[in-house]
């Protein structure tokens, strides 16, 4: 049995996450801790442990095998490395940190202490991009040549119920957050792109809008990033998009793939036609799982460190290009 705590409900996912440890066999949440006192202690209650309010009490625990992390984004460094250092194994949501040198850092930091890592990155491990990596190494696109990604939901939209949308008015902090829309769920198009694009990239260039006022993050985004590969990359998210679908569009000199929610269509240049893909691969251990089995059975997972440094990357790269007004040099990042 592996013994975790709970570190933090901040994050919209917390609940999500709790419940998927519960569920995972030979997975116990002993303990909450959490940076709003009160916040924790109400967790606890439900979840029917007890509250540390103290964190390092919490890690310095020899009955605790590992945390699942979901403090604000510019509490992870601290808490993160801090957990490495007391040899606990860390689940955390994404992003590991704001800069590719803070997660250099704590990368390092883990494996020194021969722990293990893993950041939330579950749709590398749905069938559809299982799928549309499968076309890829088959060739079924010809040279691939751009990769447009979007996925955006109404979360700032005003409603009868709040005047700020159903995102909490937390999200909307820069300084815990380190961002909007892009850092949060613009992370999926990017480390979907950054993988199937097959290689680093070379430059990026983003806009970030605020259209919502007071807040001085952003709510709607677009970010286009050149690959070393040659495949041109386009990432677009939002907090205000009511009905938008995800849709994850793949062009090649020979074909193309299309996916949007559920429909999986294909056309390549062999039938000219458009089939639509009704058996998928199945779905890999999502990240949760695939952390456990890292741990009981030294199973290799198959979210990377590069998978993880790369999305942080692309997050900094784009908020300096909109900073700047400029395109910017992944070398000037890395």
């Amino acid at each position: 049995m592996l013994n975790v705590a709970l570190l933090s409900r901040w994050h919209v996912h917390a609940d999500d996450y709790a419940n998927q440890a519960r569920s995972i066999d030979g997975l116990n949440i002993t303990m909450v801790w959490d940076e709003d006192i009160d916040r924790g202690k109400q967790w606890a209650k439900e979840l029917r442990v007890p509250f540390e309010a103290e964190l390092d009490n919490v890690l310095s625990d020899d009955r605790l095998d590992g945390v699942i992390v979901n403090t604000p984004t510019n509490l992870h460094k601290m808490v993160i490395m801090k957990a490495a250092q007391y040899k606990k194994h860390i689940f955390t949501e994404k992003v590991l940190a704001f800069t590719f040198q803070d997660c250099q850092e704590i990368i390092r930091v883990v494996e020194n202490n021969g722990i293990n890592l893993m950041v939330s990155l579950p749709r590398l491990t749905d069938s559809y991009y299982l799928y549309a990596q499968n076309v890829l190494d088959r060739g079924l696109l010809g040279r691939l040549t751009l990769i447009r990604c979007r996925f955006a939901h109404n979360g700032a939209v005003p409603s009868d119920n709040s005047v700020i949308g159903w995102l909490p008015d937390y999200f909307f902090n820069k300084e815990q957050s380190g961002g909007g829309a892009l850092i949060d769920l613009g992370a999926h198009p990017i480390y979907l792109t950054n993988r199937l694009a097959g290689g680093a990239a070379k430059e990026i260039s983003a806009i970030l809008q605020s259209i919502r006022d007071p807040y001085d993050v952003d709510d709607n985004a677009v970010v286009t990033i050149e690959y070393e590969s040659g495949v041109l990359g386009v990432v677009e998210t939002s907090f205000l998009s009511s009905g938008s679908p995800f849709q994850l569009e793949l062009y090649g000199t020979e074909g193309t793939l299309l996916i949007e929610d559920e429909e999986v269509k294909l056309k390549t240049n062999t039938d000219n036609t458009w089939v639509t893909v009704d058996e998928l691969p199945s779905p890999l251990l999502m990240p949760m799982e695939q952390w456990v089995q890292s741990i009981k059975h030294h199973m290799e997972p198959t979210i990377t460190k590069e998978d993880i440094l790369h999305l942080t990357a692309i997050n900094q790269a784009a908020s300096l290009s909109n900073e700047t007004g400029k395109r910017v040099k992944w070398i000037d990042i890395i």
